[in-house]
C-alpha cells in the first residue's frame, strides 16, 4: 500500500492518484456530464436517420397485374430484360456484338440503365 495525500492507495491504482491531483471532482462531473450530452445527441441523431430511413417503406408502389399486385420494380426489371434482349439481337444481327469487350458487363450495365430509365418515365 502506498501512501498518498494523506489517504492509503492499492498497488495499481496510479491512474485514480493521477485524476485525482490533476481533476478536482468538479471537473470530472463536467467530464461526464459533457459525454452523457454528446451521447444523447448521437442517439437524437441516429433515431432521426433512422425514422427518415424507413418512411419510404410506407407504402411500395406496385401493379394490379391479372388481379395480383406486383411490385413496381419487378416489372421494371422484366422490361429492362426485354429492353436488353432485344437491343442484343440488333446487335448480333449487326456484327457489332463480336467487337464488345465484355459481354456480360456490357449488357449488364445495359439492362441496369434500361431498368432505372422506365423507372424514372414510369413512376417519375
Amino acid at each position: 500500500m502506498a501512501k498518498v495525500a494523506g489517504k492509503q492507495q492499492a498497488r495499481g491504482s496510479c491512474l485514480t492518484v493521477f485524476t485525482q491531483r490533476i481533476f478536482p471532482e468538479k471537473v470530472m462531473q463536467m467530464s461526464s456530464y459533457k459525454r452523457t450530452r454528446e451521447r444523447r445527441y448521437f442517439q437524437e441523431v441516429l433515431v432521426s436517420c433512422l425514422s427518415l430511413a424507413i418512411t419510404a417503406c410506407s407504402a411500395s408502389p406496385s401493379r394490379n397485374i391479372l388481379g395480383s399486385y406486383f411490385p413496381t420494380w419487378m416489372v421494371c426489371a422484366l422490361l429492362g430484360i426485354v429492353f436488353v434482349a432485344v437491343v442484343r439481337s440488333v446487335l448480333v444481327k449487326t456484327g457489332v456484338d463480336a467487337s464488345l469487350p465484355v459481354p456480360v458487363i456490357v449488357y449488364l450495365c445495359m439492362w441496369t440503365a434500361a431498368t432505372l430509365a422506365i423507372w424514372l418515365v414510369w413512376l417519375g
